[in-house]
């Protein structure tokens, strides 16, 4: 499968319902003061950097990159439609990520993900990558729904 990864087009709607499911998948896992997911405008913020990926033409995968401090960024809005899981999107959505934050002269690159068993797949993607377990970073605080991880080079 060919993806094409490009930075994102706010005004695409199928990006909009795309990141509103985001949301949606997220409500159920865990209480709101845990969930961590960036909105629409949130996302859209100028130091955020937000991918799309497609499949011949349908968009099948998002991520992002925040800044938490100089050299350092956090992983966001990784999300593969669920009907095409399992098929490498997320990896190779993910190598793009990486690549991007090299170019931006980032060292560092963590994310914070769920603890439940609907996160394991995701924790299982980025410890696969290099990423290991870590303190909460940034403004995050310990929380028992969130599992913090982290890659440097």
């Amino acid at each position: 499968m060919t993806l094409r990864i490009t930075r994102a087009d706010f005004t695409d709607v199928s990006l909009v319902a795309f990141l509103q499911a985001h949301l949606d998948d997220m409500a159920p896992t865990a209480p709101p003061e845990s969930r961590h997911a960036l909105d629409l405008t949130e996302l859209q913020t100028p130091s955020v950097r937000l991918w799309v990926a497609s499949a011949a033409g349908t968009l099948v995968g998002t991520g992002a990159l925040a800044p938490v401090e100089p050299g350092h960024e956090e992983l966001k809005s990784m999300r593969t439609t669920p009907e095409r899981r399992g098929q490498g999107i997320a990896t190779q959505i993910l190598d793009h990520l990486l690549r991007d934050a090299r170019r931006h002269a980032t060292h560092r690159v963590s994310l914070e993900t769920g603890s439940m068993a609907f996160f394991a797949p995701a924790r299982a993607l980025y410890a696969k990558a290099g990423f290991v377990r870590c303190a909460p970073f940034g403004p995050y605080i310990d929380d028992p729904n969130s599992v913090f991880m982290t890659k440097a080079w």
